[in-house]
């Protein structure tokens, strides 16, 4: 039975680390929008698109349930944490 449960998952949590990838890209894309001299209205439309494919995403996977709502979460912030520490080895390189 734990099987089964596991094989509905596991595409959740990949899809829920696709979502983090995007995500994560996008937001550095953003940060060089915002940090360069170009339009601010770009950075923002990109800010607030970046913002409603997150929501987009994680609503379609709440309405399959509970379980793949957690699923994709745990794949999303398993893409964060990958971000965040390839930025902390990126910035202490830099040092």
């Amino acid at each position: 039975m734990s099987g089964v449960v596991l094989l509905r998952i596991v595409p959740y949590a990949a899809f829920g680390a696709l979502i983090g990838a995007a995500y994560f890209a996008a937001l550095g894309w953003n940060v060089r929008l915002y940090a360069g001299d170009g339009a601010g209205w770009q950075a923002l439309l990109l800010h607030l698109s970046r913002i409603a494919f997150a929501i987009a995403a994680l609503t379609l996977c709440a309405r399959q349930g509970a379980a793949p709502l957690l699923a994709s979460f745990a794949g999303f912030l398993a893409t964060r944490t990958i971000s965040v520490h390839r930025f902390k080895l990126a910035i202490e390189r830099n040092s």
